[in-house]
């Protein structure tokens, strides 16, 4: 478990943090898998925005949470990377 995960583990005890983090969980996810998928294949933001036909300045914000992902943004991802967006309501 990483440091980030111990931090959230602890946090998600407190009621309050435990009700933003519900509300805001699912965009945190897709941040995560962007971001993997970028360190994975040790792509720069600039790279990977050539690849995604979109600017730096998109994947900044993506990255930093300052846009909300777009299913297709997110499946273009997925299919540039031979990967799948897998959507389940559970």
């Amino acid at each position: 478990m990483n440091d980030l995960d111990k931090f959230l583990t602890k946090k998600l005890k407190e009621p309050g943090f435990k009700k933003e983090w519900d509300k805001l969980e699912l965009r945190y996810i897709c941040i995560k898998e962007f971001i993997k998928i970028r360190s994975t294949y040790n792509l720069s933001q600039a790279q990977l925005a050539e690849k995604l036909n979109a600017t730096q300045s998109v994947i900044s914000r993506v990255e930093n949470g300052n846009v909300n992902i777009s299913l297709d943004f997110l499946n273009k991802l997925a299919r540039d990377f031979d990967k799948k967006v897998e959507i389940k309501l559970i």
